[in-house]
């Protein structure tokens, strides 16, 4: 067994509202640190899921989320949305 932590990794994503959810940034180590980093800097959210995370990591930066995880990034999008104070544009109850 090892005696060191695993390299961090970090997946950053964009969603405007209309279109699928993209990867904006992903990285492990240092480009990770520094992902994490700057959106603490602008107060983006966190939500740590080692299982996305890895799924996450496989799509390339620019790309869209694959359908299969919608629902999974729905949901992350909300929690941010909540934790936030916030609700989405259209939002009806």
């Amino acid at each position: 067994m090892s005696d060191h932590e695993p390299e961090k990794k970090a997946v950053a994503l964009f969603y405007d509202g209309s279109n699928a959810p993209n990867v904006t940034a992903s990285g492990e180590g240092d480009i990770a640190e520094q992902i994490i980093a700057l959106a603490r800097e602008h107060k983006v959210p966190l939500f740590e899921n080692a299982p996305l995370l890895n799924l996450l990591a496989e799509i390339g930066v620019g790309e869209e989320i694959p359908e299969t995880l919608y629902l999974c990034i729905a949901q992350v999008i909300a929690f941010a949305y909540k934790i936030q104070g916030k609700t989405p544009e259209d939002f009806s109850r």
